[in-house]
């Protein structure tokens, strides 16, 4: 096939993808203007009738509903529902325990420039952690010597810290790093704020 024929033939490819996309996928303006109608109307309906709005939509009488973080309040163990990423990005506290419930905890972490989580091991619990904004180093291992599992994390990473293992993660980059991590089962008491790893590490000791 010659160039023309072969360019010919990726042009085809491509325009066919994209109206397969178009199809399937509005284009970022509508989406938006859609969602944003949508979060509208909800939120005038939520305005009207708050009691049928939280129980259509989220099984619960209380108003249980976050679309970005406002204050440092554990909902658990009432249904819950929370746009994860604005709330992360918000939390300015060490670590904040947004939902604590029998069997899980959803809590919020930001780790300074220059710090870390701290070397520790979990001996009866999974943890899942993900990176929402900024970037650093995870370190694994069996031994508290020995954390022979490093990798760079980024934005939109997640890691999972198995039951056992020692891990630490550090902040190596120049804003702060933002993240939240999901216990299983729950690791902190219910409601716990932490403003800095100064105040965790007291609380840890005391």
């Amino acid at each position: 096939m010659n160039e023309n024929g072969k360019y010919s033939f990726y042009n085809n490819i491509n325009s066919s993808r994209n109206n397969m996309y178009n199809e399937k996928c509005p284009s970022a303006f509508y989406l938006n203007s859609y969602y944003t109608q949508t979060y509208d109307n909800n939120v005038n309906y939520m305005k009207q009738f708050p009691n049928q709005y939280n129980s259509y939509f989220y099984g619960t009488k209380h108003n249980n509903y976050c679309n970005c973080f406002h204050k440092t309040t554990d909902y658990g163990p009432e249904p819950f529902v929370v746009n994860i990423t604005e709330a992360t990005k918000q939390n300015n506290t060490f670590r904040t325990a947004l939902w604590t419930g029998n069997y899980l905890q959803l809590t919020l972490m930001s780790i300074n420039l220059g710090e870390d989580i701290g070397l520790e091991i979990h001996p009866d619990l999974d943890q899942f952690i993900r990176i929402e904004e900024g970037q650093g180093i995870v370190q694994m291992g069996d031994r508290k010597d020995r954390l022979d599992f490093q990798v760079n994390v980024y934005d939109d990473f997640v890691f999972i810290i198995p039951a056992g293992t020692w891990h630490n993660l550090i902040n190596t980059g120049c804003t702060p790093l933002k993240l939240y991590s999901i216990y299983a089962p729950p690791q902190h008491p219910k409601g716990t704020i932490h403003e800095t790893k100064a105040d965790a590490e007291e609380a840890e000791n005391g």
